[in-house]
C-alpha cells in the first residue's frame, strides 16, 4: 500500500515528465545586488501578464544561489535568448559563484547589467514578488523594451527553446 509521501513523490516525478513536453522560450534574468554584484538566473517560467501597464513574470527557485538578490532587488533585465545562445543559457542555469566572469555587460538604466546579443531586452521594476511552493514569482513592470533586430550578434532572429530538458531552436522555413 502507497503512502501519501510516496504518491506525492510520483505525482512529482510524473508533473515533471508531463512539463517537459511543453516547449518554451529561454531567458535569462539579471540584476544587481546591494554591493553592485550582478547575478542571473536562467529561466523558461516567464510570461506577459498585462499589457497596460506591460508587466511580466518570471519564476526563480528559493533556493537558487541568487535568490537572496533578487529578493531585495527593486529592478532586474529580461533577456530572450535567441538560437545562437545555448552557451549563455547553460552558464546561467549551472550553480556557479560567478556566473558572470569573462563576459561583457552593460549597464541599464538602473545600473542592472545587460546582457549584449540577447534577441530581446527588458528592463523591469519589480512591483511583486510571491512564493509560491518552491519558487518566488516575480512581478515587474516593464519600463525599457528594445530587440536586436537588424544587430549582428548570436541571437539571430529565431528563439532558443527549450524542450524535452535540452535547449533547441527552431529550423529555418527556407
Amino acid at each position: 500500500m502507497s503512502t501519501p509521501v510516496d504518491r506525492q513523490t510520483r505525482l512529482i516525478k510524473d508533473f515533471k515528465e508531463v512539463m517537459s513536453h511543453w516547449a518554451s522560450g529561454v531567458t535569462v534574468v539579471t540584476t544587481a545586488g546591494p554591493t553592485g554584484r550582478p547575478h542571473g538566473f536562467t529561466a523558461s517560467s516567464f510570461t506577459v501578464v498585462s499589457l497596460d501597464p506591460p508587466t511580466v513574470l518570471v519564476c526563480l527557485d528559493r533556493a537558487a544561489d541568487c535568490a537572496p538578490a533578487f529578493a531585495g532587488a527593486q529592478w532586474l533585465a529580461v533577456h530572450i535568448l535567441g538560437a545562437g545562445q545555448r552557451d549563455v543559457a547553460a552558464r546561467f542555469a549551472r550553480k556557479s559563484p560567478d556566473k558572470f566572469a569573462g563576459l561583457p555587460t552593460e549597464p541599464g538604466r538602473s545600473g542592472t547589467p545587460l546582457l549584449p546579443g540577447a534577441a530581446a531586452t527588458l528592463e523591469c521594476r519589480t512591483v511583486r514578488r510571491l512564493p509560491v511552493g518552491t519558487h518566488m514569482v516575480l512581478f515587474a513592470e516593464v519600463h525599457e523594451a528594445r530587440t536586436a533586430a537588424g544587430e549582428a550578434g548570436p541571437a539571430g532572429d529565431r528563439p532558443l527553446l527549450y524542450h524535452r530538458r535540452a535547449f533547441h531552436a527552431l529550423a529555418r522555413d527556407d
